[in-house]
């Protein structure tokens, strides 16, 4: 099909470009250009703001897509100017976020409402806006909210895909970091709480290929999907593992969850999991997923080799946690 990628330059939007393209759909990348990588596949790119989509029906319109997703909708107002741009007729899948269950609300406010696995039936938030008052990278913290985004896409019978927390190669979140600067720094013992945390992750061509599946299955108009692993590592377990690919010898040392270094916070104790269960996904789609250490492998391995450039070397809060649970 020929295929409009909103989004598609960076990390999560960057795999489902390579997915599509390794599949034989003919894409076009609608994006700002403030990111070019160079090793993206040779796809035709329509540099434009999503704002600027409505006016820009032409050079849409020349390509003709049969199918448009949705990498990069964070806001009502994102939704409508992007719909506004595209034909009544034209298969929709947005991309969404885990964040929209009640689950995720109870996390940010430090309390428990839900049972796990969370799936598609689940309550979602009755509060929106939940960053307001945070700092976001790529988007107003203000405006975001994907229940706007989710709604305005159902009504045009989109494909809505929730993602968890997606690792991998590329992750500008860099989801490894608080684990791998310590590594690099030649840390021998890093502070841990109880670890118990369930957090549903995604590796991030696993997801690009739900993604893709999901837009070309009839079985899929108008549906929710939840899109993550099968089996969840805790995060102490998960930190554990992301020492063991690292090539680390490093010790998970146990301190209170009140002297935990604000990055390590995760590794403490979180009453409300986000275990989600994506079986319906698995169910629909046939879809299967990488072998948990490869894949871990492979995001450790980019991230090492590729170190942030303003890496945090401040350990003081670390030394102050470890002397005081000595």
């Amino acid at each position: 099909m020929r295929v409009m990628v909103l989004g598609g330059t960076r990390f999560i939007g960057a795999a489902i470009v390579e997915e599509l393209h390794a599949h034989g759909h003919e894409l076009l990348v609608v994006h700002r250009g403030e990111h070019e990588p160079a090793d993206l596949p040779e796809v035709d790119h329509l540099h434009a703001d999503r704002r600027d989509l409505p006016h820009l029906r032409g050079p849409v319109d020349e390509f003709g897509p049969e199918a448009v997703v949705d990498n990069s909708a964070f806001s009502a107002a994102d939704a409508e100017t992007a719909l506004a741009a595209i034909g009544g007729d034209t298969r929709l899948l947005v991309v969404s976020s885990m964040d929209v269950y009640r689950a995720f609300g109870a996390v940010l406010a430090g309390t428990e409402t839900d049972p796990v696995p969370v799936d598609e039936t689940s309550p979602v938030r009755r509060e929106r806006y939940p960053y307001r008052g945070r700092v976001l990278e790529s988007t107003d913290a203000d405006t975001y909210e994907k229940l706007d985004v989710e709604a305005a896409y159902l009504a045009r019978e989109a494909t809505v895909c929730r993602l968890p927390m997606v690792y991998g190669e590329r992750d500008h979140q860099r989801r490894e970091e608080p684990i791998l600067r310590r590594v690099r720094a030649g840390r021998t013992r890093l502070p841990a709480g109880s670890g118990t945390w369930l957090w549903t992750r995604g590796y991030v061509r696993d997801i690009a290929a739900g993604i893709r599946l999901a837009f070309e299955s009839d079985a899929c108009v108008a549906e929710v999907l939840n899109l993550g692993e099968a089996r969840t590592w805790s995060m102490g377990l998960w930190a554990r593992h992301v020492l063991e690919a690292a090539g680390s010898e490093a010790e998970l040392a146990r301190v209170p969850d009140v002297l935990l270094p604000d990055d390590l916070k995760p590794l403490g104790t979180v009453a409300q999991h986000l275990l989600v269960d994506s079986s319906k996904a698995r169910d629909l789609l046939g879809w299967t997923e990488t072998d948990r250490h490869e894949a871990l492998a492979r995001s450790v391995a980019w991230h090492l080799a590729n170190p942030p450039v303003d890496a945090d070397a401040d350990f003081s809060a670390d030394d102050g946690a470890l002397a005081a649970s000595a």
